[in-house]
């Protein structure tokens, strides 16, 4: 008898099956690993119009204690993502404590920024938060002197 090279059926449709094993593992890791990078871009993009906004509020004079805004965010600057903000100042020390600032004093205000935004039917959230000093003008608007 003569002795033939090759391989047989069933060894094709071994390693054909293992390869096929192989290739759906790799791409559900794929498929995984855009997800994340999909949902981290996102939280990116809200990060730094968190930063934008705060920045915003804490050189805004009329924003000063016990005072709260929101807003929503344009589609165009969020990916297309639904997503908004909701600010609180607070006024948390002056000096001295027994009387209400008086025009020229400083005073430190808390101001918190919570941002959301929708994530499929999933609302994600964060906050920001920061001490601003700032001096009382007269009439009671704020001039801001740092953070």
């Amino acid at each position: 008898m003569r002795q033939q090279r090759g391989f047989t059926l069933l060894e094709m449709i071994v390693a054909t099956v293992i390869m096929s094993i192989a290739v759906v593992g790799m791409l559900s890791g794929l498929a995984g690993a855009t997800r994340n990078a999909a949902r981290l871009r996102d939280y990116d993009r809200m990060a730094q119009l968190a930063r934008l906004r705060m920045n915003d509020l804490l050189v805004d004079p009329a924003f000063r204690g016990n005072l709260s805004l929101n807003g929503t965010f344009d589609p165009s600057v969020t990916g297309g993502l639904e997503a908004g903000w909701e600010a609180h100042a607070t006024l948390v020390e002056q000096a001295p404590p027994a009387h209400s600032p008086a025009p020229g004093e400083t005073v430190l205000d808390q101001v918190v920024l919570d941002v959301w935004w929708m994530s499929g039917s999933n609302r994600r959230t964060f906050r920001v938060e920061t001490v601003r000093q700032r001096v009382v003008a007269p009439g009671g608007a704020a001039a801001g002197v740092g953070q």
